[in-house]
């Protein structure tokens, strides 16, 4: 039986509990009863305005409640969320709104937007005076509900498809290893353009009736402020977020009694960081995933969480997972080996994009590009991905464990490192290290404090000392300008 997939969730949470509060932002409260009016009107609005199922809406923003009013009301109408990066340029904004083929944009930041309908924000509360529209489009677990462009290193990035099945079994696979609450307080603090806030934190959320308090973005400050004002009882983060939190002259007076769960995915984080939140009682779960798997490929159940510290944990509930080497054949434990994952939470493919969409699979399975090892228990270890990795004298070199031995410099905040061609080793190290506020750094302090950590041919032969490192959207390290950089 077909429903209304997705954008049938507001109107049955407006039924169920009306009166709990979806979201928090700044000062203002929003029930899922007000959430539902609202959605409805803009439902009624965007169908005068000519959109119709199928159709591709943009929205071009910081978070904002405005982002989940407009991906619902899409969803109703059977049209396709797009949502984009607010980091990005005009012409990459461009870009994929052509590619997309977006009807609609509706947007917080200026853009010279070549689109049918392009709302600024400002515009939406008056369409809102509409009378609600309360029909809602079939659609089923075959539906597409997102397109999100990947961070691509060379070229144009691809759009991956998750449809309404994809995002509803991510759902599933995140509250089996999750003990979301009904009175879930989440910060959502990451972008929610990027599929981790989104898919993990957001709709998990509203599906059990928790509160979202949503943040415009991410602020150290801010963060402390929110779990202190609303008894924050979640939150999802990257390596820079909880390395920023854990180094604020806040973090050893700061009252972190209400949260529950800490849940971090992506790359790999050092596990010198994941054991100072550990050492304040705080559950710090790691899990592993990626656009197109919506993302959740494996995770670290909370009661795992300290005799498996750093591992991403054994795959969902709902999924597959292998570990291959270069001929497919299963990895041995430890060997690291590519990450491959199945199941109904894959995306089905790229927009537009036969080509890329067939190179992405190999008998039904999603080949992540990404490295991890398998010890004896089925955990996996995320080791690097596939093209970070590079050759130096004949020995692979892994910069993420590298970048983990940095981390444990108290005048280190942050590090990057590259391969980059060598004469006599054919590739060495490159690193790129910010320093930590006050405190004085050289490279030679670097390589220094790596001797006797690593072995000698994964101590960078050339070692940057920068401001700060450049990152997607999502607070990943984008590790292909650093490539591009010439040695001095």
């Amino acid at each position: 039986m077909r429903d209304a997939g997705l954008g049938s969730w507001p109107a049955r949470r407006a039924a169920m509990s009306p009166g709990r509060t979806a979201m928090v932002f700044a000062d203002r409260r929003t029930t899922y009863a007000e959430l539902y009016e609202r959605i409805t009107r803009l439902v009624a609005a965007l169908r005068a305005a000519g959109i119709r199922p199928g159709d591709r809406v943009a929205y071009l923003g910081p978070n904002h409640p405005s982002f989940v009013e407009t991906m619902f009301a899409t969803w109703r109408i059977g049209a396709v969320f797009v949502p984009l990066n607010v980091r990005l340029t005009e012409p990459e904004l461009t870009y994929q709104l052509r590619h997309s083929g977006a009807t609609a944009l509706i947007s917080a930041v200026p853009i010279d937007a070549d689109v049918p309908l392009h709302l600024r924000l400002d515009d939406l509360d008056p369409l809102l005076a509409a009378d609600p529209d309360h029909h809602a489009e079939p659609a089923g677990p075959d539906t597409a509900a997102l397109i999100l462009y990947t961070s691509g290193t060379t070229g144009h990035p691809k759009g991956a498809v998750l449809t309404h099945g994809n995002l509803v079994w991510n759902c599933y696979n995140l509250l089996v290893s999750v003990d979301v609450a009904g009175d879930e307080v989440t910060l959502v603090s990451a972008p929610l353009f990027h599929v981790a806030a989104l898919n993990q934190c957001l709709l998990p959320t509203i599906l059990k009736g928790g509160t979202s308090v949503i943040m415009p973005g991410w602020d150290v400050d801010g963060c402390f402020d929110a779990i202190a004002r609303h008894r924050i009882t979640w939150m999802f983060g990257v390596t820079q977020m909880f390395a920023g939190l854990s180094r604020s002259p806040r973090w050893a007076s700061a009252d972190l009694s209400s949260v529950r769960t800490l849940m971090t995915g992506g790359a790999p984080v050092p596990e010198a960081l994941i054991r100072i939140f550990q050492e304040r009682g705080l559950v710090f779960c790691q899990g592993y995933g990626m656009t197109e798997t919506s993302p959740g490929a494996t995770f670290l159940e909370a009661g795992e969480s300290r005799d498996h510290i750093g591992s991403a944990g054994l795959p969902v509930f709902f999924a597959d997972v292998r570990v291959t080497r270069p001929d497919l054949t299963p990895a041995g434990p430890g060997e690291p080996g590519e990450i491959l994952v199945r199941g109904p939470n894959v995306t089905p493919g790229y927009w537009n994009d036969p080509a890329a969409t067939a190179a992405a699979f190999t008998d039904g399975w999603l080949r992540s590009g990404d490295l991890a090892v398998v010890d004896g228990s089925g955990h996996l270890r995320i080791v690097d991905r596939t093209k970070d990795m590079y050759i130096s004298g004949g020995e692979n070199v892994y910069p993420a464990e590298v970048e983990a031995a940095l981390f444990d410099h108290p005048a280190i905040a942050e590090a990057a490192i590259v391969g980059v061609p060598d004469d006599r080793w054919g590739e060495v190290g490159r690193a790129f290290v910010v320093p930590t506020r006050g405190m004085p750094l050289t490279p030679t302090d670097v390589r220094e404090f790596l001797t006797g950590r690593v072995a000698a041919y994964k101590i960078p032969a050339h070692v940057d000392i920068v401001d700060d490192l450049p990152r997607t959207g999502s607070g990943k390290v984008r590790k292909g300008p650093l490539r591009a950089r010439p040695l001095p």
